[in-house]
């Protein structure tokens, strides 16, 4: 018999094709009645494929005991249920470092350059009557990465090639890493032009990016948010945009999507974008594949190919 899994979320097409091939797979995502699908197979449950695990369901699954979590980022998996209950959670990192280091420096562009108010402008028919306002270029301005990890790197590697010197915080030095680093946030806010959040998202980094950070950005400096709209104090943002605290902001992530602040959909110093950092038909399907083997390395008894609990 096939072992059974639990799909907590819609994958990519072939992941699922996969998930159906190799295992008893079930969609929870599409159950009518969540509980009773949950009920029936709670006893046969051993695995889930897919993220949004609260320690609730855990608790209904007596016999789980792996989740592989759609996502480098696994907030949305209550780790420390996991641990207590010896679930092994595993993510999958590093296969989406390209794609979310390519929006990054997308969106830093299209603030600096206001692409999509350009956009607009010549789409209106404005261009005849003036030329659209100057704007800033990324070259020869100073980057501070919140976070220099393996998406981090890659970011840095790619502000360099835009001719931008990059510095970086965290909670701890990094050795051989070529970068000033701050063990500040403030003090590197106040130092920089960009502020571009990579962090893990969680309790350890709610609202990281407070109000005081903001303020020593400055009027000249702007944020591109790529981690967690939870490590950003939202309101905070919206109040320096409003008062030309900072100059702009380029947002992956809000901290309610997909609902967005009104007020943020109104303003030209902002780019807006749905999430969609990881978001490629390419990197989807390498996320989609490290499910898989994470799963077949578990049913193997072989060792997990990126596990975090």
């Amino acid at each position: 018999m096939k072992p059974t899994v639990l799909v907590t979320q819609a994958l990519p097409p072939t992941c699922e094709k996969t998930l159906d091939e190799r295992f008893d797979a079930h969609r929870l995502y599409r159950a009518e009645d969540r509980d009773a699908l949950i009920e029936r197979l709670a006893p046969s449950v051993t695995a889930i494929a897919g993220g949004k695990v609260p320690a609730t369901l855990m608790e209904k699954l007596p016999n789980l005991k792996m989740i592989s979590n759609f996502g480098v980022g696994y907030d949305s998996v209550d780790t420390e249920a996991a641990r207590q209950r010896g679930i092994a959670v595993t993510n999958t990192p590093d296969v989406l470092n390209d794609a979310m280091a390519e929006i990054t420096i997308g969106l830093m562009i299209a603030l600096s350059r206001r692409l999509i108010s350009a956009d607009a402008y010549v789409r209106a028919g404005k261009w005849p009557s003036a030329a659209y306002p100057l704007q800033t270029e990324l070259r020869g301005k100073t980057v501070g990465i919140i976070g220099l990890g393996r998406i981090g790197k890659e970011i840095a590697a790619r502000c360099l090639a835009m001719k931008m010197r990059v510095v970086y915080f965290g909670r701890h030095r990094q050795n051989h890493q070529p970068y000033v680093y701050y063990d500040n946030l403030v003090d590197m806010a106040r130092d920089v032009d960009w502020l571009v959040a990579i962090t893990p998202g969680g309790k350890s980094t709610e609202r990281l990016v407070s109000k005081e950070v903001l303020e020593a950005l400055g009027p000249k400096g702007s944020l591109c948010n790529m981690a967690r709209g939870s490590v950003v104090d939202e309101a905070a943002l919206v109040e320096a945009l409003q008062n030309g605290t900072i100059a702009g902001a380029a947002l992956d992530v809000f901290e309610n999507e997909p609902r967005v602040p009104e007020v943020l959909t109104g303003m030209e110093n902002v780019v807006l974008s749905p999430h969609q950092g990881s978001a490629t038909n390419e990197t989807r399907s390498a996320m989609g594949d490290l499910i898989i083997a994470n799963l077949d390395a578990f049913f193997a008894g072989e060792p997990l190919l990126t596990r975090v609990v």
